[in-house]
């Protein structure tokens, strides 16, 4: 298991703008310090709330390590994958959104276990709160104070990213439209994101094209073999006569 897992990690609401700059920015060929420079000088320059009432360095600071920890420098288990993604930006500009998402669920598996709790709890219902989010997290991290302070900052980027939308009743939520993915590579891309996030790296194929945590997005059903790919970084296994076991490759 990697530390990632253990992790809390996300300290400031993640702007999707702001995953796109520093996406661009890698895109452009900038190195790490380069785009953290442009990062503080850019955030500092806008003088908007990136959190309600603070407009401190340290809670830019916050914000550009998020950011820098994602795609300049990632953990060194995720430069491979964070080249894949970087990659599947350039053929694949219109799925944004879901590379994006397949980049931070693997940086920070909080952010992925939110996502999954939150797709629980729209199977069940058609609102959620912050609390039953929480509530659930605590069940998984313990009932620390960082769980339910941490968990608002991720529900909040839920609703920035636009895949949360705020109910009409206050402090709920409602599931936005999906995200249509069709693309073979960027759905394996999420297979791969998944199998990152998740501590035991290996998952029934079936349960990974369903996970809660990919609420988001509408993928269509695919055989494990045509996932694979030239990378050769996951692996299936097939067990009984139409399963399939996909396992990261060590």
């Amino acid at each position: 298991m990697s530390k990632r897992h253990d992790s809390i990690g996300v300290k400031q609401i993640i702007p999707y703008e702001w995953m796109r700059k520093t996406a661009n920015f890698m895109l452009a060929g900038m190195n790490a310090k380069e785009i953290r420079h442009e990062l503080h000088t850019a955030l500092a320059a806008e003088g908007r709330n990136i959190q309600p009432g603070e407009r401190s360095a340290w809670t830019r600071t916050f914000l550009v390590n998020n950011l820098m920890a994602m795609w300049p420098s990632p953990a060194a288990e995720l430069v491979v994958f964070r080249d894949m993604a970087l990659q599947a930006m350039q053929k694949h500009p219109n799925q944004e959104l879901t590379i994006q998402w397949a980049m931070i669920s693997a940086a920070y598996p909080f952010w992925f276990n939110t996502a999954r709790q939150t797709g629980r709890l729209l199977n069940l219902q058609s609102r959620v709160t912050q609390a039953q989010i929480v509530n659930r997290l605590k069940e998984q991290y313990g009932d620390r104070q960082t769980v339910s302070r941490y968990a608002r900052f991720v529900v909040r980027s839920f609703v920035d990213w636009g895949i949360l939308r705020d109910a009409a009743v206050a402090g709920s939520y409602e599931k936005a439209e999906p995200e249509i993915v069709s693309d073979r590579d960027v759905i394996a891309l999420l297979v791969y994101a998944t199998l990152l996030a998740m501590p035991e790296g290996k998952a029934p194929l079936n349960v990974l094209l369903n996970n809660p945590g990919l609420f988001p997005f509408c993928l269509p059903a695919i055989q494990g073999e045509s996932l694979l790919g030239p990378s050769g970084h996951f692996k299936v296994v097939r067990y009984g006569l139409d399963d399939a076991l996909v396992v990261l490759s060590t």
